[in-house]
């Protein structure tokens, strides 16, 4: 039985039953054969920029018995995706800033009925500050080890509603809410990450950007004691 990553699995259980999904950056296609064989959805669409990845994908689902049930996709980001075609639309892998560029030049995804499940490699404040910022609500977040790192992920979608948020939200999103051990662990990697960026900002940097880093630190720190 095909098994998938810890991060990989984070994402998968954070898709609708029943939808229909598109992986997008898909690679191997183990993801939405995954959600194919274990019933989760009916039919899924594996996307990927490059042939290789895609040639990867293809074999995966015809060795699984899954290739009636997916759809490949030679597509750069959401590009060659209909919008009615999927509901749940996942990336994993990529970092925060790409799926920035991807999501904003897709219009349609400002859909309530969709739902975008996101795990960053990096930068996940450049994603979270998008989403919020143009009226998508983050639903909820998850941490996990996998392979000794630390990873990420959030499903989120869209309202219309701009939310009032504090300056340090896209640093720590909703992670505060989830009681695995994980996401304490998760928000502290951040806040040392902030650190490390406040110490270069003091010796070769602005005043004010320290002063922002400072004020981020404290409402992550602070948020971190009250997990």
């Amino acid at each position: 039985m095909l098994k998938l990553s810890e991060r990989i699995m984070m994402a998968a259980e954070m898709v609708r039953h029943g939808k229909v999904a598109a992986d997008i950056g898909t690679d191997h296609a183990y993801l939405p054969a995954w959600l194919v064989l274990n019933g989760v959805c009916p039919k899924a669409l594996a996307c990927d920029l490059r042939k290789g990845p895609l040639d990867n994908a293809k074999n995966t689902v015809e060795n699984y018995g899954v290739a009636d049930k997916i759809s490949l996709r030679l597509s750069d980001g959401f590009d060659e995706i209909r919008p009615h075609e999927a509901d749940d639309f996942i990336m994993c892998g990529m970092g925060g800033t790409l799926m920035t560029e991807l999501v904003s030049r897709t219009s349609w995804l400002k859909n309530s009925e969709k739902l975008l499940i996101l795990q960053p490699q990096s930068h996940a404040e450049d994603i979270r500050e998008h989403l919020i910022t143009n009226g998508f609500e983050i639903l909820r977040e998850d941490a996990c080890v996998d392979s000794g790192k630390i990873y990420c992920a959030f499903c989120a979608r869209w309202t219309g509603e701009i939310t009032p948020h504090s300056e340090g939200y896209i640093y720590y999103g909703k992670l505060p809410e989830c009681s695995k051990p994980e996401a304490k662990q998760y928000l502290q990697k951040v806040a040392d990450r902030l650190k490390t960026k406040l110490d270069a900002e003091k010796k070769h940097g602005s005043a004010e950007k320290a002063d922002y880093l400072r004020r981020i630190i404290s409402e992550t720190e602070e948020k971190i004691n009250e997990m």
